[in-house]
């Protein structure tokens, strides 16, 4: 019996109703678009068809793409719409221009899932592939900003490899060694020092030009791009090692590393046409079967020829390597309010509903220090419903639960403790850090931060923060400038007396005024102080306004309050700042050491934070 052969692949719908696209096209404009032969699908199911175009009206700008009287591509259409047409070209002419992948290969779609609308078809790729091709042709695209510019245009990262953290501010332009320390099954850390005994060593080796046609997939791939510099008369020639110097490198390390272990190797790219700016860091690793054999290879691996051929054809694991290097790096949130928390010293008092979220914002914002503060109250399973805690958490210090996670956020991070308020000590943190938030809605606190207030040496911005008893969807920030001898609870208290006398702010006068019955919650019948009703929704959303907002008053701080209201509120108006003006009729401010006695306590704000 014969075995029957499989059917030819066919065409699927999508590729019948793309190919059928660019054939009306192609009658349309006979001049311009060509179509040369049929498709021809490969095992994968892709459809490869060639077009010709005709590119001679395409206007030309010096140091542009250089086009001919027609060009011709390869379309490259997938079996259904969840991604374009590709666009390749029979040549390697376009190799080093920006957004030409690995030599060839045209990224008309820098972004697919927001860029590609299948329902506009075979129109809008031609469309999208005329425009790349004008835009090339008159320098438009800035190399710069192209991703993976340096490699080939393309991310190298195989399956299953882990992801590398380059953090240190190492330019990386000279051959040097160095570390890799692992922090997880998916991640090492790269140090020019090693961290543990267990630390890998690894060659890191500046090349002397880019690789446009990218690293390629085996050593043997590699070593020949590295041998084959550029032909682009726009490319910099820089300063690297060649490739004996490359694989020699390669081999004293792995001898150096335990048997059994992958050998890393971090290479540092130049950019093609920018030679000051910051190298590429590629990352990759030879499997540990291969990185044995290398290591008992006992001849200097100064060229392919003497490594043993199991290494010159191992194929390369590439790593994804996170460059986070402030060289290269813009943080996401640069231009937004909260960056004036970066690299400050922030007292955190009270850990809880407002607290609890209020530290974590303030952590990603890239505070330099957190110092925190709350009574020494456990934390119990009722709490995660709307705090910042977790199961591992319960029957800890909300202080030293928070300071755990606050660490696992940022290894930079130096988080503090101090007494509660009002510990004598705690004055001099007017002087020491650059804001000092209340979460504690402690009418005990707000009485100390008015002392703290006038301290002559103040730097620090007071800011007290609450929300509503009803619905944890209305926040309340009051701000106490350094040039202010007020403090929160005092303007506070001015604030209030102007919200409720203004009718056009009635959302906002339950923060001034005694709870009603029915506006508070008794958790734990028997066990829980009422406290107010609220979630994590609630609370984060409100928090993160409010962290925001202070924000906004960090860097010009304005003394008074801000009024704000979550959208599913309804509240009008969403915002509001009362701004404090010192009046004659204001209670003097109080003394620097408090007066013993019992006297009545000023009433604060209504709201709680637990």
């Amino acid at each position: 019996m014969t075995k029957r052969k499989p059917p030819a692949p066919t065409l699927t719908p999508w590729q019948q109703y793309l190919l059928a696209g660019l054939k009306a096209l192609a009658a349309q404009q006979p001049a311009d678009l060509r179509v040369r032969g049929s498709a021809e699908i490969t095992a994968g199911g892709l459809a490869g068809v060639r077009i010709s175009l005709r590119t001679a009206g395409i206007p030309h700008t010096e140091g542009g793409l250089i086009l001919g009287e027609h060009e011709e591509f390869l379309l490259v259409l997938p079996p259904n719409e969840r991604l374009p047409p590709q666009v390749l070209t029979p040549h390697s002419r376009f190799a080093g221009t920006p957004h030409v992948l690995e030599g060839y290969r045209l990224c008309i779609y820098l972004d697919a899932a927001r860029e590609w609308d299948p329902h506009a078809g075979m129109a809008a790729v031609l469309n999208r592939l005329w425009q790349w091709l004008a835009d090339a042709a008159a320098n438009q695209f800035d190399a710069a900003a192209a991703l993976y510019h340096a490699v080939g245009g393309v991310l190298h990262r195989t399956p299953d490899t882990p992801t590398i953290v380059a953090r240190e501010p190492e330019a990386h332009r000279t051959a040097h060694t160095g570390w890799l320390t692992s922090r997880s099954a998916h991640r090492l850390d790269l140090t020019g020092r090693p961290l543990g005994e267990h630390s890998l060593r690894l060659p890191i080796l500046p090349l002397s030009h880019s690789l446009p046609l990218g690293a390629g997939r085996t050593l043997a791939d590699l070593a020949d791009r590295i041998d084959t510099p550029p032909s682009s008369s726009t490319t910099v020639r820089q300063r690297g090692l060649d490739l004996s110097a490359v694989l020699t490198a390669l081999a004293h390390s792995a001898r150096r590393n335990p048997e059994g272990t992958c050998q890393y190797f971090i290479l540092a790219v130049p950019h093609p046409t920018l030679p000051t700016s910051p190298r590429f860091l590629l990352a990759g690793r030879l499997p540990a079967p291969a990185s044995d054999t290398l290591r008992r290879t006992p001849c200097t691996a100064q060229n392919l020829s003497r490594l043993p051929a199991d290494v010159g054809e191992s194929a390369i694991e590439w790593c994804y390597l996170s460059d986070e290097r402030a060289a290269v790096t813009t943080r996401r949130d640069a231009q937004r309010p909260v960056t004036a928390f970066h690299n400050t010293h922030v007292h955190l008092w009270g850990c809880g509903g407002i607290g609890s979220w209020a530290a974590e914002l303030i952590t990603r914002a890239g505070a330099a220090r957190i110092t925190l503060s709350d009574p020494a109250t456990p934390i119990t399973g009722g709490l995660l419903v709307r705090q910042n805690y977790t199961e591992a958490d319960i029957g800890s210090a909300k202080a030293t639960a928070l300071a755990q996670r606050l660490r696992s956020l940022r290894d930079d991070l130096i988080v503090d403790h101090c007494p509660p308020p009002p510990a004598p000590e705690l004055i001099e943190a007017a002087r020491q850090a650059d804001v000092i938030i209340d979460a504690t809605v402690s009418v005990t606190t707000g009485r100390f931060l008015d002392l703290v207030a006038r301290h002559p040496d103040r730097r620090a911005v007071l800011a007290q923060m609450a929300t509503d008893t009803t619905t944890a969807s209305h926040g309340i920030l009051t701000v106490s400038a350094p040039d202010t001898a007020q403090g929160p609870l005092a303007i506070d208290r001015a604030t209030g007396q102007h919200v409720l006398a203004a009718p056009g702010l009635e959302p906002y006068h339950p923060l001034w005024t005694e709870p009603q019955p029915g506006d508070e919650i008794t958790p734990t019948r028997g066990c829980s102080v009422p406290t107010f009703h609220g979630s994590a929704a609630d609370l984060a959303g409100v928090t993160a306004s409010l962290v925001t907002l202070l924000g906004t008053q960090l860097r010009q701080p304005v003394s008074g309050t801000h009024l704000c209201a979550q959208p599913h509120t309804g509240t009008q108006p969403a915002y509001h700042f009362v701004p404090y003006t010192p009046h004659p009729d204001d209670p003097p401010a109080p003394a620097l050491v408090p007066a013993p006695g019992h006297d009545p306590l000023p009433q604060l704000t209504s709201s709680v934070g637990t």
